[in-house]
């Protein structure tokens, strides 16, 4: 089992952008939040087995923290 942090970002057009760092190019997008996680977990899959088929190292994101800085700027 992996674990893969998923970055959504809403879209100035409507629906949203779901990205996995860890797997370079891995961009989707849905109408709903709903939608676009549930693209981003096809893409993630679809990613991995092309990873597997080349016998590539898969690396995910089980070893790393994450935090949100929210500064003002004076």
């Amino acid at each position: 089992m992996y674990t893969f942090k998923i970055q959504l970002q809403k879209e100035d057009e409507g629906g949203y952008m779901a990205t996995i760092p860890s797997l370079p190019g891995c961009i989707t997008y849905g109408e709903t939040l709903e939608e676009a996680l549930d693209m981003a977990k096809e893409a993630a899959e679809l990613y991995l087995d092309e990873l597997q088929q080349r016998g590539e190292v898969i690396r995910d994101d089980s070893n790393t923290l994450e935090y949100s800085l929210n500064l003002q700027v004076l």
